[in-house]
């Protein structure tokens, strides 16, 4: 934004500071006029009389005294005025430092520099309060500015890989005639379904994100229902039992985004789980406040380090069970984004068995749905 040139906010402070000491001074000086000078009387003035016998007074008069005050006066509001200016300045300088500082930090961040930090030291005030939560900003800016390029860096790696298998099988078909055609349709399909799947993954994930959708009251434990009657067959695939249990959870917000939070969750539960007799635990309540989804497996043993950075975008578990359903790495991120975008909480900790405990906190409604019979 272009803006007109203007006073600085130190020379604001400055004539502001010599302004008030100039007003100050004049204030005293009139006082001295007031209740002082005009009582003094003048040569023209007839002599008072105490007791019947006239009283001369003696010494100088008003007018002699005016003649003296004026010049001291003018002397003293010009003192007034230069030591204001000049010690204005130089105390309004103290004053706005830390300002400067946080100015010149906010410049660098401009220009792409988010790794400055101000640490402005010194007790807590006004000033250091702006600048504690300038460097919060700042990290969480360039965290987020990281992320994201984490983010783009991997997605590319990701969407570039089925499109350069594409060109493969293309180029072996062109050079070889004779190959098997139906072989190498049936594996051009699977490529490209799995590019289709990476691509509405990142749209769902960018929806999530940007929080673009309608809220309405939803009942987890609905979404729950719904979740795992749709896997079921693919638990039943791979040998896995789920277990669903729990009460109403309301809570509001997107029903699709909801169901798509739940379904990634018990779809990796059932998935990243153990090679055979695996089981996983859907569960659903309120606590005060709060509609949670809790989600477990068994598994392999996950240590607290791996666990905590699972949710991030294409970020896989080491050795997974399951390498027929790998899917795409952004299932737990999805699942996050949706949690946040509906201001809950999602939360990862390991078994001490082995496996996950996933476990989404959403604000509750306060309104109770009929659960399906």
């Amino acid at each position: 934004m272009n803006r007109r040139p203007g006073l600085s906010a130190r020379l604001k402070l400055t004539v502001s500071y010599a302004g008030f000491l100039l007003l100050a001074g004049t204030l005293l000086l009139a006082v001295m006029w007031i209740f002082v000078l005009r009582w003094v009387p003048t040569t023209n003035d007839p002599p008072r009389e105490a007791g019947g016998d006239a009283v001369i007074i003696t010494g100088p008069d008003r007018a002699q005294l005016m003649s003296g005050f004026i010049p001291a006066t003018v002397a003293a509001l010009a003192f007034l005025l230069v030591f204001g200016l000049l010690g204005g300045w130089i105390l309004a300088g103290r004053m706005l430092a830390p300002l400067t500082r946080i100015a010149d930090a906010a410049r660098l961040a401009s220009d792409g520099s988010l790794s400055h930090r101000i640490r402005m030291e010194g007790p807590r005030d006004e000033f250091r309060e702006l600048a504690d939560g300038f460097d919060t900003m700042l990290e969480q800016l360039e965290s987020h500015v990281a992320e994201q390029q984490r983010f783009a860096a991997n997605a590319s790696h990701e969407l570039r890989t089925p499109l350069a298998i594409s060109k493969a099988l293309l180029d072996v078909a062109r050079t070889d005639p004779d190959h098997d055609v139906g072989e190498l349709v049936d594996r051009l399909r699977t490529v490209n379904a799995r590019a289709i799947d990476l691509t509405e993954a990142l749209l769902l994930l960018s929806r999530a994100d940007q929080r673009s959708f309608d809220r309405e009251h939803v009942d987890l434990s609905l979404m729950a229902e719904e979740a795992t009657e749709t896997l079921l067959p693919l638990a039943e695939k791979h040998g896995v039992t789920v277990e669903t249990r729990g009460d109403a959870a309301p809570t509001v917000g997107s029903p699709s985004l909801l169901l798509q939070l739940t379904t990634n969750l018990v779809h990796n539960a059932i998935v990243h789980n153990l090679p055979e007799r695996g089981t996983v635990w859907v569960s659903t309540g309120v606590r005060p406040g709060t509609a949670v989804l809790t989600v477990e497996n068994t598994g392999e043993q996950l240590t607290p380090e791996l666990v905590s950075t699972l949710t991030e975008p294409f970020r896989r578990g080491t050795e997974r069970i399951r390498t027929d359903h790998a899917g795409v790495g952004l299932g737990l991120a999805i699942a996050q984004s949706i949690t946040r975008a509906h201001g809950g909480t999602l939360g990862l900790a390991p078994r001490p068995d082995g496996g996950i405990r996933v476990t989404v906190a959403l604000p509750a409604s306060g309104v109770r749905h009929p659960r399906r019979p």
